[in-house]
């Protein structure tokens, strides 16, 4: 089954911290607090505006975002736990850094 996000919602994946920390202490699931970081699976068609008109996102699938603790609404799909949610509750896209030649 395939699933795609209406208007300005899009489908975020979870990236999964660390269970280890540098000092090599496993953190137990318990403890963890759910990642505030994920990966963009689908986007919507984009925002509707008042004249009718459609906005397009900002972000694409497979953009790496950083989102609220709160934000989305958790989904289960195929096996994978995701979360929909509205463009307004991305903080922001981690964008990669060129190395310096």
């Amino acid at each position: 089954m395939t699933f795609r996000p209406l208007h300005d919602r899009v489908l975020v994946k979870r990236v999964e911290e660390e269970s280890k920390t540098k000092g090599g202490i496993i953190i137990p699931d318990t403890a963890k607090e759910k990642p505030q970081e994920g990966e963009i699976v689908a986007v919507g068609g984009g925002a509707i505006k008042d004249d009718g008109t459609v906005r397009p996102l900002d972000v694409k699938a497979g953009d790496r975002i950083l989102f609220g603790k709160w934000s989305g609404t958790e989904v289960t799909l195929n096996g994978d736990e995701l979360l929909i949610m509205k463009e307004s509750d991305i903080l922001g896209v981690m964008e990669k850094v060129a190395e310096p030649a």
